[in-house]
């Protein structure tokens, strides 16, 4: 009677504007995918129903590994900190799953917290019960990276029967669900151990239909000469044959994510280009969410939509009375079977198919005559998803690529983008002519002067970013880290060294290999007398005495470009000189 009502309805649908790529996919999945998946109970055989957090979510780096192959040394190189719950050890250390979050300031918040939370992707892992949740930790804290991505760490994997049956939960269904969510996925292997446990193995079987977002790191590649490092290469090669048993040739990043000096640097260049692609591929992520949570929506409408017809069929050929327990146990036998005939029948894919094996040992626990008809709306619905929504979302991607092409992660291990030569977009060519100035520790000024001088330095006291970067990089010590001693010894920013800048950086990389860690910003100290000016002083209480000055190591400085008066005249102390009160 009120046909006519219904056809406005839907031609009001057809004609729905979204504002984002991530509006659009929320709008089609609460109105067409989501009826059909909790009508044929698709969360109870693959992946749980998804909320609004799932979609608003910056893109996920899963980290899995053995134990001990640096996987929380891996987060922490690339924050260039510690973070809350943070524990490194030789021994397996991280015994629970812990997601790194941007945060206002440092906190921990437990599982069963996290997992309510409306705001966040986690709510779905309730599923896993409490003793996972109790295993379960969210890590906040503030960092320029984790504004742009959040990191995953996962505890180590052990080998052997135990480690399996002693989890209380289901390791490897966690991990698929972390999998799935995540835009990366780093397998990290150390040189010293590439043998493949059968728990890693077991996992590795989870998440290898996932081969567009596994990346395979070499960590620890420099504890070992060249020659090694070749056997290793070709060992971890074969070893992955074996497991993941794909025509193509595995990518596998070499390296070493840590900030100690190098044993051997004999492959340093080696590690810099592969660390400079991994260090890419990460950085794209938030540049390609979009398209991948579009590709991902896609994925999950066809499974669903082959999974409805999967249930129907099974439930048609079901017997009314008698016999239905041999006809179920006849059914699962010949799943695959089945499963060839409705892709004939439909002219669908084969990939769009489940695992069958997987399916077969679920079924197992459902009656197929409780297995819903096929509701032909809803099949409609999800073919009009795939040919007409998803086609206008797509067309809002190369306005939102346009927005975030420049987009680039920084901080941490990615630098800031300047002109530091340690930057991964550091020129040599560009940078060789320009020349600045430097300065050095007054106990240790005669053995830099003479450093500095065999540099060649230019007509203006200076040597260039690229001469400083080759002296510096005979530390051995990492890329991240020479970046932020470069960082803090070229006080006036201009991409090169003077005399005394110069001094600031030896003098620091000195400090970093006798065990000290590099501070947060340039302590009064090491501030060269003749950079002093452009420095703002602390907040501190001045009183004459001859004794000097006592206080903090590392008071922090902020550059300014003048002072007044009264500012200027603190930096030259009078003749008794000072005493500085640091006790608030």
């Amino acid at each position: 009677m009120f046909s006519w009502l219904k056809k406005d309805t839907k031609r009001e649908q057809h004609q729905q504007v979204y504002k984002s790529v991530v509006d659009g996919l929320k709008k089609m999945y609460k109105a067409k995918l989501r009826p059909i998946e909790e009508a044929y109970k698709f969360g109870e055989f693959h992946s749980p129903y998804l909320n609004d957090g799932d979609f608003e979510a910056k893109p996920m780096v899963l980290l899995i590994g053995q134990y001990s192959t640096g996987k929380t040394t891996f987060i922490r190189y690339l924050l260039e900190k510690d973070f809350p719950g943070c524990r490194i050890g030789p021994e397996p250390t991280t015994d629970r799953f812990m997601a790194i979050m941007h945060g206002p300031h440092e906190q921990t918040t437990p599982g069963n917290a996290l997992a309510v939370d409306p705001e966040k992707q986690f709510r779905a892992l309730q599923q896993f019960g409490n003793a996972f949740l109790s295993r379960f930790e969210g890590s906040m804290m503030p960092s320029p990276v984790l504004e742009s991505i959040t990191l995953i760490d996962t505890p180590g994997i052990l080998s052997g029967e135990k480690q399996r049956l002693h989890r209380g939960y289901d390791f490897e269904a966690v991990i698929e669900w972390f999998a799935e969510r995540a835009d990366r996925i780093v397998l990290l292997f150390d040189a010293h151990k590439l043998d493949i446990s059968d728990e890693f193995q077991r996992v590795i079987n989870t998440i290898k239909r996932m081969h567009d977002k596994i990346r395979i790191v070499l960590n620890k590649a420099d504890m070992v000469t060249t020659q090694q490092l070749m056997r290793v290469y070709g060992a971890l090669m074969w070893s992955l044959g074996k497991v993941v048993q794909t025509p193509e040739v595995a990518r596998v990043y070499i390296g070493s994510f840590w900030d100690r000096p190098m044993h051997f640097d004999e492959n340093r260049k080696l590690f810099e280009v592969e660390q400079d692609d991994l260090f890419a591929d990460i950085q794209s992520l938030p540049r390609t969410a979009a398209v991948r949570k579009v590709n991902e929506l896609i994925k999950r409408a066809r499974l669903a939509k082959v999974h409805a017809f999967i249930l129907y069929q099974l439930r048609s050929e079901m017997p009314s009375w008698f016999g239905q327990q041999s006809k179920k146990a006849e059914l699962i036998t010949n799943l695959a079977n089945i499963f060839f005939a409705i892709q004939k029948q439909k002219q669908l894919p084969i990939g769009d198919f489940p695992n069958v094996k997987r399916m077969q040992s679920q079924l197992e626990e459902y009656d197929f005559k409780s297995f819903p008809k096929l509701n032909q709306a809803q099949m409609d619905d999800v073919e009009n998803l795939l040919a007409d929504d998803i086609t206008k979302v797509l067309k809002l991607i190369p306005r939102e690529e346009e927005i975030t092409k420049d987009y680039r992660i920084k901080g941490g291990a990615f630098g800031s983008g300047g002109t530091d030569p340690f930057s991964n977009d550091y020129s040599m060519s560009k940078h060789a002519a320009s020349d600045d100035d430097g300065w050095l520790v007054s106990s240790e000024i005669t053995k830099y002067d003479v450093m500095f001088q065999r540099l060649g330095p230019n007509a203006h006291g200076k040597i260039s970013g690229s001469t400083a970067r080759e002296e510096m990089v005979k530390s051995k010590l990492p890329n991240s880290v020479l970046r932020r001693i470069w960082n803090l010894a070229d006080i006036d920013k201009d991409g090169m060294l003077d005399r005394d800048e110069f001094a600031v950086a030896k003098f620091l990389i000195e400090q970093k290999l006798s065990g000290h860690d590099i501070p947060e910003e340039l302590p009064q100290h090491l501030i060269p007398p003749s950079k002093r000016t452009q420095l703002l002083p602390p907040e501190v209480e001045y009183s004459h005495n001859t004794e000097g000055y006592t206080g903090s190591l590392y008071t922090n400085y902020h550059i300014r470009d003048e002072m007044d008066d009264e500012e200027s005249s603190m930096l030259h102390p009078p003749a008794g000189g000072y005493s500085v009160d640091y006790s608030d």
